[in-house]
């Protein structure tokens, strides 16, 4: 094995918690799905709590027959979320389209549609059809905070999955990740921790506080 194999393996087991082993979970998840057409599952958790990378990894486990549809395609566009006073809330439960989201989940269950948008960080913008799923996908990965919360607005969608994982991580650890991502994107120490403690951790505490129960449970300590 190379230096390379090595390293992706440990940054994919990371991903999963201490204790879980990725394969495990991919092949229960294969057991859970076999014989039917097609499985939805939801990925969530607080905001920080690594929803996108644990589902690209777990993801590249299962191979083609997986395929990774985010919940930021649908944030809200910045003109109408201005329009509307929420700019400065970004990323809260009402600054996302939960209607046209959970339309998304019922026209992909019913194989109606394999094309849907997704969220670019960089440009803080939403591409329509940004992702389209393989041509052999079966085990539907949907990622986001508030795919399994009873959050006016989102509790409907707890009954569209077949199966949810809720990603467990404690709060001094959200906080320290996403001061971290703030600086990432070029913010001073004062400015990420703001941000942090003013928008994300309110929305983490909420998801938290909401949170319903998921057949599957990774907690992460670090």
């Amino acid at each position: 094995m190379s230096n390379s194999d090595i390293s992706s393996r440990k940054l994919s087991e990371s991903a999963f918690g201490k204790g879980i082993e990725p394969g495990q979970l991919a092949s229960e998840i294969e057991k859970f799905a076999a014989g039917q057409a097609r499985v939805l599952v939801a990925i969530a958790g607080a905001p920080g709590s690594g929803k996108s990378t644990f589902a690209e990894h777990l993801s590249g486990y299962l191979g083609k027959k997986a395929s990774v549809i985010p919940m930021d395609g649908f944030h809200l566009d910045n003109n109408v979320l201005e329009a509307k006073g929420l700019l400065s809330v970004k990323g809260a439960p009402q600054t996302f389209d939960c209607a046209g989201f959970a339309e998304l989940v019922s026209d992909i269950k019913e194989g109606k549609i394999q094309k849907f948008p997704t969220f670019d960080r960089a440009l803080d913008k939403v591409i329509p059809e940004g992702g389209q799923l393989s041509k052999e996908a079966s085990i539907l990965l949907f990622e986001g905070n508030y795919l399994l919360c009873d959050l006016p607005g989102w509790a409907g969608l707890a009954d569209m999955w077949d199966a949810g994982i809720w990603l467990d991580v404690p709060i001094d650890i959200l906080r320290t990740r996403l001061v971290r991502r703030w600086r990432d994107h070029g913010l001073s120490d004062r400015e990420a921790i703001k941000r942090a403690e003013e928008n994300d951790l309110k929305n983490a505490r909420q998801v938290l506080a909401h949170a319903l129960p998921a057949r599957w449970v990774i907690s992460q300590e670090e």
